[in-house]
């Protein structure tokens, strides 16, 4: 009997942990999310899965640093090797790993924006918005739009142009408040904010997942259309779901990365940690990270065998830049390369923020085949339009 009570109060203390643990991560906002995303039976495919991979930066030049030699350094530190690792990893389309710049607005600085430039010149990324702030206004915040994406596309010949020639920019919030969802109403201010980025002409957010924080939606490991509510926030907290032949309808497009549970990684040897695709030293992407976020199977529904992974870090903080620039990464894109690009089973694809965008677009629209094909779809490169331009220019006056 006391063997029987031992046994009782065992698993009730396991119970209580596990209970404290769910709510000090905040794990109650998207469990439910998580456990139906994998209840729900995976369609099956004929041919390969192809795994296209995103790596995007909140890249922050200035973070915690009022020194701009220390700025530079961090720039430079990415400039001068970069390059250096991606030269040698490339997809099934020869293509070198691609990063995508996520730039504040409140910390530009044009010696910044011109050197990272000269990286996507070279074919290793591209650059899109984001945005720290706080106690905003609609009016302000449309304003600060429109001349940042004006600044980094005359001044730098970045971001995207749409097909009706439109400037238009991927997004991610600062400090994780999308749509004014912190509970406490923290670093946003603006309750319709999903309007806003589609007014100012946002392609889409990748800004999630944001786990542990409050911030973070019900919705988990999707690409999805949000629409947000007036005098409401954190509209995207549900939405419609992308899929095959039916027309994105909303706000906003948001394409989440992999939210998990690693049982390979255990507290004490129990409890599964948390895994939220965030790449840095003290949580590298060691090879088990990367077969937890393929076994996410994040796609649009009804196209199963097009696999969408999107990561992200804090690219200018010192104590990861070893990571992010040497060993740990340059092992994660080797394992990519081996495992999951043989062609048969697997076919890799290594892909900017406005590329994957362009292969949910075509996905949308009934396209089959390879990605790579797709990668050009409706987005189009500024610099390249300008280019374009001025070659017909130069031709019609020869």
């Amino acid at each position: 009997m006391l063997f029987l009570q031992l046994i009782g109060i065992g698993i009730l203390l396991t119970l209580a942990a596990g209970y404290i643990v769910i709510k000090k991560k905040n794990m109650d906002i998207w469990l439910w999310g998580y456990i139906s995303h994998h209840i729900t039976k995976k369609t099956a495919h004929d041919g390969p899965t192809h795994v296209l991979f995103c790596f995007v930066d909140h890249y922050e030049p200035q973070w915690k640093t009022d020194d701009i030699n220390v700025e530079r350094s961090r720039v430079d530190r990415w400039l001068n090797d970069y390059p250096k690792m991606a030269e040698g990893h490339q997809d099934a389309d020869g293509v070198a790993p691609q990063h995508t710049f996520f730039y504040p607005e409140e910390e530009y600085r044009q010696e910044h924006l011109d050197k990272l430039q000269k990286l996507c010149e070279a074919g290793f990324g591209e650059m899109d918005i984001h945005l720290h702030h706080e106690d905003d206004t609609e009016d302000n915040f449309v304003t600060t739009i429109n001349r940042f994406k004006k600044t980094l596309a005359e001044n730098h010949q970045l971001l995207t142009v749409d097909e009706s020639g439109e400037l238009t920019y991927g997004f991610i919030h600062g400090n994780w408040t999308l749509d004014n969802s912190h509970p406490d109403g923290l670093h946003c201010g603006i309750n319709n904010e999903l309007a806003l980025l589609n007014k100012t002409n946002c392609y889409v957010d990748m800004t999630l997942p944001s786990t542990p924080n409050r911030t973070q939606t019900r919705t988990v490991n999707k690409i999805y259309m949000a629409t947000g509510e007036p005098n409401k926030s954190k509209g995207h907290d549900i939405g419609i779901e992308a899929e095959v032949g039916k027309p994105l309808q909303g706000d906003l497009l948001v394409v989440q990365g992999p939210l998990a549970l690693n049982w390979k990684r255990r507290k004490a040897g129990i409890l599964p940690r948390i895994e939220n695709g965030d790449i840095r030293s003290s949580n590298p992407p060691t090879t088990d990270r990367v077969d937890l976020w393929v076994n996410q199977h994040i796609h649009v529904k009804g196209r199963p065998e097009w696999l969408m992974i999107k990561v992200h870090t804090h690219g200018t903080q010192e104590e990861d830049m070893d990571c992010l620039l040497g060993k740990p990464i340059e092992d994660m894109y080797s394992y990519f390369e081996s495992r999951y690009n043989d062609g048969e089973k697997y076919v890799l694809h290594y892909m900017n923020a406005r590329e994957m965008t362009n292969v949910i677009y075509a996905a949308v629209d009934g396209k089959t085949g390879n990605p790579n094909d797709y990668r050009d779809y409706r987005l189009k490169k500024y610099a390249d339009t300008v280019k374009s331009s001025s070659d017909s220019f130069a031709n019609q006056s020869s």
